[in-house]
């Protein structure tokens, strides 16, 4: 570095500099460039990055010195350590922002991280094919073009007929969410003309999409009917007109409307529909493909039930209770779902070749029966003294004086918005921190890594494990040791 110019000592015999002194005593970029140090960083990292990521200190420094936050001495500290400064903020800028996250909140389908993890060999297909060049719409024993839906068409027709619907008579396509899914289909079915929808049903998902914002997009006429409490059947067909197009029942999936409510039922507005030659549509939201029951979540349909019920159109999402990537799903008749393929708005919402290979290797879990596999649904299962044990194993690891964890008995919910009143009983591991208040304990579980994300409930860190993978437990195990360090 170029040589300082001298300091003055103030009459307390501390050295001073003005700012202009302090200013010039910083070293230009190509000399920090040409130091030992960060040209090592140069030859890691490149030098377009190390370039960048020391002008941005260099520049740090100055405004520090402008704001008067940095003196002579003070200046001095900063300048030894400028290298170490230029290898953290590169280390940042060259860092992933997307990272993996310990979730134990006990949210199964934590819309902030995630909602669901994928299964083991939805992770496999993804890497078979991910990096090479795939069969994605060409049709190998034909050697032509193909179509990407039949990866996972064969798939569906499997997994929605039974006794009473025909495999043959079901179609799915799939597109980028849920929201997109609702989009296409009332586009495709209702474009200028009116949509029936109950007032009680007129929900908002994560992110302040609503239903009614949604069907203006989409060229539908919204015509509500009933009130937010209480729609009948005769509130349906009281308002059909020449104008009509589709009745919409929409899943309150996020919400429940108790007491002094009443809400016309599926087998109603499909003899409704039949009668008027109408379709009718449902947005199922989350779309379980099994019955939950088993899982010890009563009251949640699944996208078999309506089918089986007879609604035309069911959307449903592939992220939350399917438990596979972000993805919309439109089940239904056959000659509607072509009428969505057809519409040019389907090639602006559709997947990529990575949703395909997932979404086909959960589908083969579903196929199979082997619903262990799809972590979501085997985090539904876990029971609470298996949790338990997971929790008190833990909670006997840790040995600091100052951290005290505790287990004790809670609830896990879904989550995504699904099955908004189902809880799962469940053990949680309380921990306190001598000095440190709650708040402060679980930035600090933030900021470990990976990072533990828990919740804060009257004064306390609280852990849930079912949402935790067993793998994982050391880790928690030992980041919850070192919190009073």
């Amino acid at each position: 570095m170029r040589n300082q110019k001298p300091i003055s000592w103030d009459n307390r015999g501390m050295k001073s500099a003005s700012r202009s002194e302090l200013f010039r005593a910083l070293p230009s970029v190509n000399e920090l460039l040409r130091t030992p140090g960060v040209a090592a960083l140069a030859r890691d990292g490149g030098i377009a990055a190390v370039t960048d990521t020391t002008r941005a200190v260099l520049t740090r420094l100055r405004e520090e010195i402008a704001s008067g936050l940095l003196d002579q001495p003070a200046l001095e500290i900063a300048l030894s350590g400028v290298c170490e400064a230029i290898e953290k903020q590169l280390g940042q800028a060259l860092s992933y922002s997307l990272r993996s996250v310990i979730n134990a909140t006990g949210v199964i389908l934590h819309t902030n991280l995630g909602r669901a993890p994928l299964a083991e060999a939805a992770l496999e297909h993804i890497r078979e094919t991910a990096g090479l060049y795939t069969n994605l719409e060409f049709d190998i024993e034909a050697g032509d073009r193909g179509k990407r839906d039949v990866h996972v068409e064969r798939l569906f027709q499997r997994l929605l007929s039974d006794e009473a619907k025909d495999a043959a008579g079901v179609s799915t396509i799939v597109v980028n969410n849920n929201a997109a899914a609702v989009l296409l289909a009332l586009n495709t079915l209702a474009e200028g003309g009116e949509v029936i929808v109950s007032r009680g049903e007129l929900v908002e998902i994560g992110g302040s999409f609503r239903i009614p914002e949604v069907m203006a997009k989409s060229g539908g006429i919204l015509r509500e009917v009933g009130t937010t409490n209480r729609t009948r059947i005769a509130d349906y067909e009281k308002a059909i007109n020449e104008r009509t197009r589709l009745l919409l029942r929409v899943h309150r999936s996020n919400f429940e409307i108790t007491g002094f409510a009443e809400q016309a039922s599926a087998a109603e507005l499909v003899e409704l529909a039949r009668k008027r030659a109408l379709p009718l549509m449902e947005d199922l939201g989350s779309g379980a493909l099994v019955d939950l029951e088993n899982f010890g979540i009563p009251g949640e349909p699944s996208v078999l039930d309506g089918l089986r019920a007879g609604v035309d159109i069911v959307t449903y999402s592939g992220d939350k209770l399917l438990g596979g990537p972000q993805a919309g799903l439109v089940s239904g008749r056959v000659d509607l779902v072509a009428r969505m393929r057809a519409n040019p708005m389907f090639r602006a919402l559709r997947v990529d070749k990575l949703a395909y290979a997932a979404l086909e290797a959960t589908l083969l879990a579903y196929v199979k029966r082997d619903h262990d596999a799809i972590p979501a649904l085997r985090m539904m299962r876990f029971t609470r003294d298996e949790i338990g044990k997971r929790a008190d194993a833990l909670a006997g690891k840790v040995r600091s004086s100052k951290v005290k964890v505790e287990v004790t008995d809670g609830v896990s919910v879904i989550g995504g918005g699904a099955a908004p009143s189902a809880v799962l009983p469940t053990r949680l591991l309380a921990v306190s921190c001598e000095d440190v208040s709650a708040d402060e304990l679980a930035a600090r579980l933030r900021a470990s890594d990976p990072p533990i994300i828990a919740r804060v409930e009257e004064g306390r860190v609280l852990l849930d494990l079912r949402t935790v993978f067993a793998e994982q437990d050391e880790l928690v195990g030992q980041t919850l040791g070192k919190l009073s360090a």
